[in-house]
């Protein structure tokens, strides 16, 4: 913590988020998972899928569960993620035309779908499992969120948009990002001062060197993605610090599902629960349950009723109402916090059975979440703020 004082008071100190690329091995394994459940809901919405990605050298491993009416190609759904991505030769490390496709999925277990499902009408379904998730907002970007992660996300987006487009061929899929930015304390409202420190790896091909990686860094990533009025003289930019980063994707690192949750919400503002997305139905509350916290944060600071929220919901398997939630202001509201609480009480039902209905969960919209973070990004129906009632 930096305790200097900013120019109209408050304290100031440093936060750092970051983000990582489509093809970093982690993220991999989450679109991929993610994939699988696109292609059960578009055949079968109201498919059961809880689908865990592994990925090594040459190698996907699928294991879960997913319980469904679809009949899925689960090769091709692999192998054409694999190729979005960009592994299209074994140059890359990676290869979606022969890297090998372990299937492992099994039916849920039908005391699960009993409990959650039998004898319930749509709207009175159970939470598929015990859980606490939160839902994080902050006036401090048009976008309610924070601006570490944001910055962090574009940064990896905008690489991706370059090796895409053929600008910068000796960009490959495998990408990192970090940003730290100074924050002044306003009331308990987060206002960002300046960016502080920029990291950025990039995996590339053996052609360039290291002097050119980094001019481009700067020029075509960094001063594009991050508005001027927060780079000074000062800022410290890390940009390939590693000096090559040749060995990417699951070559370098074995990738898991489910291992960037912090990537994947709110760069470490807030709280989070620890379950993570990919890979599951809207059942599953540890997403359905975040998604819905997110729209009732949002939802708060939107409607003006304060500048920064965090929001907290707890499930019981089986059970269908929230067994809590908890709403946080920071003092950044003229009301007291029981008030927000009674405020979303009457204007949000939570449980899964209406959160799925009112955010349209049952469609295939998911692999598009899986990288880039699930919030954020307005073409995403939980960041649309409900016109609440108070």
């Amino acid at each position: 913590m930096n305790p200097r004082g900013g120019g109209r008071g408050g304290k100031t100190f440093l936060f750092t988020s970051e983000s990582v690329g489509e093809g970093h091995s982690d993220k991999m394994c989450d679109q991929i998972s993610d994939a699988v459940l696109d292609a059960y809901l578009s055949q079968d919405p109201d498919s059961k899928v809880a689908c865990e990605c592994v990925a090594k050298t040459g190698m996907i491993l699928l294991v879960g569960e997913v319980t469904s009416k679809a009949v899925v190609d689960l090769q091709s759904v692999v192998r054409n993620t694999v190729k979005r991505i960009g592994y299209d030769d074994s140059s890359k490390g990676f290869d979606y035309k022969t890297c090998n496709v372990l299937v492992a999925l099994e039916p849920q277990a039908l005391e699960i779908s009993d409990c959650v499902f039998e004898g319930r009408d749509q709207e009175d379904i159970g939470a598929g499992d015990q859980g606490l998730m939160f839902g994080y907002a902050s006036d401090e970007t048009d976008e309610c969120m924070p601006l570490t992660i944001l910055l962090a996300h574009r940064l990896n987006f905008r690489m991706k948009e370059l090796s895409r487009s053929g600008e910068c061929p000796w960009i490959l899929p495998d990408s990192k990002s970090q940003v730290t930015v100074e924050y002044r304390d306003d009331g308990g409202a987060m206002e960002p001062l300046r960016v502080h420190t920029v990291v950025i790896s990039v995996q590339h091909s053996p052609d360039i060197g290291l002097d050119d990686i980094r001019r481009c860094l700067m020029e075509k990533v960094v001063k594009v993605v991050i508005p001027a009025k927060y780079l000074d003289d000062k800022t410290i930019y890390h940009l390939l610090p590693s000096g090559k980063f040749l060995m990417g994707g699951p070559q370098g690192d074995a990738g898991l599902t489910g291992r960037k949750i912090i990537v994947d919400t709110y760069g470490g503002w807030g709280g989070h629960g620890g379950g993570a997305f990919s890979g599951k139905d809207y059942s599953k509350v540890d997403r359905s349950g975040a998604y819905a916290a997110r729209w009732v944060a949002k939802s708060l600071v939107k409607a003006g009723l304060c500048r920064r929220a965090l929001v907290q919901i707890s499930y019981a398997i089986s059970v269908s109402r929230p067994l809590s939630i908890s709403v946080f202001h920071f003092g950044t509201s003229s009301r007291d916090e029981d008030e927000l609480l009674q405020i979303v009480e009457k204007n949000f039902d939570l449980r899964p059975g209406i959160i799925v209905k009112e955010l349209g969960l049952k469609r295939p919209i998911y692999e598009k979440t899986a990288c880039y973070g699930h919030f954020g990004r307005e073409d995403f129906p939980w960041e649309k703020p409900k016109s609440l009632v108070f």
